[in-house]
């Protein structure tokens, strides 16, 4: 069975922050394709935006989104990356957008900033979570029934998981993909990517 995994863009995101997840989990499909008799993919990785009109990601990447958030196909993991994320903080429809993905059967974790979106939907409130270590004070200042923890590169809530910034996007997606599918295969994508998967104790 293919799982869906979408990757929520936005102008001013931060590149590596939805580009590593992206990269972790169609790595992930290519190293299951070699030892599956299964001709569908593992992971179907797609990009959505609040709209399909251009997005600028920090320092001026341009990147379509593959879908809008109104029309996607079903979803059994979101990614929700960081970067400037102030302007998505006042998008509600947005906001309204990943609470509704916070279902059972599905996983939405955030990277870096991202977990400041989480935080907005208000499904954050009584769990743990990160972000990178600079907006930490500011992630404990805006939400304060959240639990935000400075010492791990990301946390497993369930059916939440956030991490720190950037490379710890990757550390999470890997751990992902082990929740998803195994270990094995995890360990198998870091070590096609040359990455030095780091975990927490």
């Amino acid at each position: 069975m293919t799982l869906n995994i979408g990757i929520y863009v936005f102008d001013d995101v931060e590149v590596l922050d939805f580009a590593g997840p992206y990269e972790v989990f169609t790595t992930a499909t290519r190293m299951h394709a070699r030892n599956s008799r299964d001709e569908r993919p593992l992971f179907n990785v797609f990009t959505i935006g609040r709209s399909t009109a251009p997005v600028r990601a920090r320092a001026g990447l341009k990147v379509d989104p593959d879908y809008a958030i109104d029309d996607h196909p079903h979803l059994d993991c979101l990614v929700v990356p960081g970067g400037v994320v102030t302007a998505e903080l006042e998008k509600r429809d947005v906001i309204d957008w990943i609470s509704g993905q916070a279902v059972p059967d599905r996983l939405v974790a955030s990277v870096c900033t991202g977990a400041f979106l989480l935080a907005q939907t208000g499904k954050l409130n009584g769990r743990q979570v990160t972000t990178h270590w600079e907006d930490i004070a500011d992630l404990k200042e805006m939400f304060p029934s959240v639990d935000v923890l400075s010492t791990l590169r990301w946390v497993d809530e369930g059916a939440f998981i956030t991490s720190a910034g950037i490379s710890a996007g990757i550390d999470m997606s890997l751990h992902l993909v082990e929740r998803l599918h195994d270990r094995a295969l995890a360990e198998r994508t870091a070590l096609q990517m040359d990455f030095d998967w780091t975990e927490n104790d």
